[in-house]
């Protein structure tokens, strides 16, 4: 139990790293526009903070997938299908790629084959996301004390199916900034609260 608790606190902290991150290190900027800029391009190749920005995204990515490696037992003590958890954790293995080898090319562009693999992970990532809460909501909608979550997992899948469609439609307009930024935070809500109903229920 207070193993599935500490990988809880983890599950818990990654959302708040990743937004510290561009907060902290887009504020670091001058130049850089939270509304008109996305997110990767504060540890793209040759970003003026990238160390920073680095550091703490392969800690938020890190967290995430360790969390994650076990939330099947972490759930009404592994009950039901594991094709959620599998998902999300092929979901944060892909996110830990990111961070590690595949940041944006210079000035966030997309050009090289680094930045092109950039962008299908991030992709991948966020659907294999979508997929596995749903998978979640499949599994948890009949167990009374995860019914509640089952529902929020459906709608969190939902609404960042559509947030993130919208911000790909503006991917390229001056307003990709807010809109990516709304389109991760349903995202980053769903994990806090994944860690904080495992740490409570164990």
């Amino acid at each position: 139990m207070i193993l599935f608790q500490i990988l809880a606190i983890c599950g818990m902290l990654s959302p708040i790293v990743y937004t510290l991150m561009w907060i902290y290190v887009g504020s670091l900027d001058s130049e850089y526009n939270h509304i008109r800029d996305d997110i990767s391009s504060l540890f793209a190749i040759g970003a003026p903070n990238r160390r920073k920005a680095h550091i703490f995204i392969i800690i938020s990515s890190v967290l995430l997938m360790v969390f994650y490696l076990g939330v099947h037992e972490g759930l009404n003590d592994g009950g039901g299908s594991i094709i959620g958890p599998i998902l999300l954790i092929i979901s944060s293995i892909l996110g830990v790629l990111v961070a590690l080898f595949f940041p944006l090319d210079k000035g966030g562009e997309i050009k090289t084959y680094r930045g092109k693999m950039h962008l299908i992970l991030v992709a991948a990532s966020g659907i294999l996301t979508i997929i596995g809460m749903i998978a979640l909501w499949l599994r948890l909608q009949s167990v009374p004390i995860w019914s509640g979550f089952a529902i929020f997992s459906l709608v969190s899948a939902i609404l960042s199916a559509i947030l993130i469609i919208i911000s790909g439609i503006f991917a390229q307009g001056k307003y990709r900034g807010i809109l990516e930024r709304f389109g991760v935070t349903p995202y980053q809500v769903y994990y806090f609260v994944l860690g904080l109903m495992v740490f409570l229920v164990n």
